[in-house]
């Protein structure tokens, strides 16, 4: 072809249009990209867990959440209710049971009134039961709410929607926010991670599951012996050298399959590599409590064989905080007490109690209570009335499940101590004073952090999603 039969077919007005069009593109991939709506070019330089700013100034930088999974029972733990002494045996009338929703009892099932002792406690006079005597001497530090409300009555709705703002799994949950959110400040360990003791969690992985957003933020699972994280030492005859020249070819393969595609579990997937490496070198160290003095391991029961799972967690806790992991999630199972509800609850308040109290004296004493904010609590509550499984077992009574008027505390990370918010009504079916969603208590864990619940989103299936979804308001009462 001649230049004179290149101009003949190719007219001006056919290579600005042809042009126009690859500008437009190349400027549209510009304004996503302004956005954070794109990948990056080089996963190599992308750290998606590198520490960013909040929306404001907060006092919150890290989450200890306590997850009680199974329902603790309220009203033989933090919430009172004398009032049912004198309907113990019977039924409650029918107006106040009418539109009650129940898991498995009646709602003409027959009162149970606690047999646990409350005295008021510290400066502040907060009633807490007899069987959690070390919650009791640091009642002044935590806000107790009495008003808890969930829209679920089952324990697997309930957990996802307590963790991810909605009762269908599939969602990120909070410490997926979170550290979406912050990033971490922990170079050699996940910024979000799960310590687990009991039986068990209805919800298992969902409850710390990142969702729609990249695997680099859903919850990592450590253990409390042995390797904390499953074939995280090398095999027999693989040295640390070896290890890394595999890890670099690796490394290479995916990173050229990434600029094909752009995908970001790609690079995900990259990130969760090295981070395993730099972790084979940190993680160890966490177990090693040889420089703890003898009166921490002592304060959290970790000599004591009935408190030493949860005591090394909550230790491991407060370690993972000091060296910069954002968000530690303890999940305890289970206190689903349908039956033996007594023999039950005793044996988990043992569990938790001391090395609950020791976490929050702790974190105190080392100065960082006031920037890591502590939660304890469940999905949802129990019933008033009791739950007798077989006739001749009356003995053994537990109590149905309940999400309309239930306890959770919180305590440092911008949260007012010493104090009780909200009010159920004298037999515990329903709220009467300063009910607080689930979405609430997330929009004000959020406030904490220095995030505005609205304003954190996250772009999937061409909408903006949010943990609170479409509600929530910040519990004022709540802050200091």
């Amino acid at each position: 072809m001649t230049l004179a039969d290149f101009h003949r077919i190719r007219t001006r007005r056919d290579f600005l249009d042809r042009c126009l069009g690859g500008l437009g593109v190349a400027s549209l991939a510009h304004l996503l990209s302004i956005e954070g709506r794109t990948a990056a070019t080089d996963p190599g330089t992308s750290n998606s867990l590198a520490p960013r700013k909040p929306h404001f100034e907060a006092p919150a930088k890290n989450v200890i959440f306590l997850f009680q999974a199974g329902a603790p029972s309220q009203m033989d733990l933090f919430d009172p209710k004398p009032g049912l002494r004198k309907w113990h045996g019977k039924s409650l009338p029918e107006s106040l049971t009418r539109d009650l929703e129940l898991a498995f009892v009646k709602p003409s099932a027959k009162v149970m009134a606690s047999p646990r002792v409350f005295k008021r406690h510290g400066e502040s006079g907060i009633e807490i039961c007899d069987w959690l005597p070390h919650t009791a001497e640091v009642v002044d530090d935590i806000c107790l709410i009495r008003s808890m409300y969930s829209d679920a009555f089952n324990h697997h709705p309930g957990q996802s929607l307590l963790m991810s703002g909605h009762t269908l799994m599939g969602r990120p949950t909070l410490g997926a926010w979170v550290t979406y959110g912050l990033g971490s400040e922990s170079r050699d360990l996940p910024g979000f991670v799960v310590l687990s003791s009991g039986r068990g969690t209805s919800g298992g992985a969902s409850n710390w599951s990142s969702g729609f957003m990249p695997s680099t933020y859903q919850g990592v699972v450590f253990r409390g012996s042995g390797d904390p994280i499953l074939y995280l030492s090398n095999p027999g005859g693989v040295d640390r050298k070896m290890q890394r020249a595999d890890l670099d070819a690796l490394r290479a393969l995916n990173e050229e399959r990434y600029r094909t595609t752009g995908d970001r579990e790609i690079a995900s997937r990259i990130a969760s590599y090295e981070l395993a490496f730099r972790m084979q070198a940190a993680a160890p160290g966490l177990l090693d409590f040889s420089d703890e003095p003898a009166h921490i391991r002592e304060m959290y029961g970790i000599d004591e064989e009935l408190t030493k799972p949860y005591g090394t967690n909550c230790l491991l806790a407060r370690r993972m905080v000091e060296r910069g992991v954002r968000f530690v999630m303890l999940a305890h199972a289970s206190w689903d007490d349908h039956s033996n509800l007594n023999k039950r609850l005793e044996k988990n308040c043992g569990i938790t109690d001391k090395p609950a109290a020791a976490l929050i004296r702790d974190l105190k004493q080392r100065g960082l209570l006031d920037s890591t904010l502590v939660v304890w609590g469940g999905e949802f509550g129990r019933t008033p009335m009791a739950e007798i499984r077989r006739p001749e077992e009356v003995e053994k009574a537990g109590r149905d499940h309940h999400p309309k008027g239930y306890s959770m505390w919180l305590a440092g990370g911008g949260i007012k101590g010493g104090q009780v918010i909200g009010k159920t009504d004298e037999v515990g079916l329903s709220i009467v004073e300063d009910k607080i969603g689930i979405h609430d208590l997330q929009a004000t864990i959020l406030h904490c952090l220095g995030f505005d619940h609205t304003r954190l989103t996250y772009r999937h299936l061409g909408r903006d999603f949010r943990l609170t979804d479409v509600g929530g308001n910040v519990v004022r009462k709540m802050l200091a």
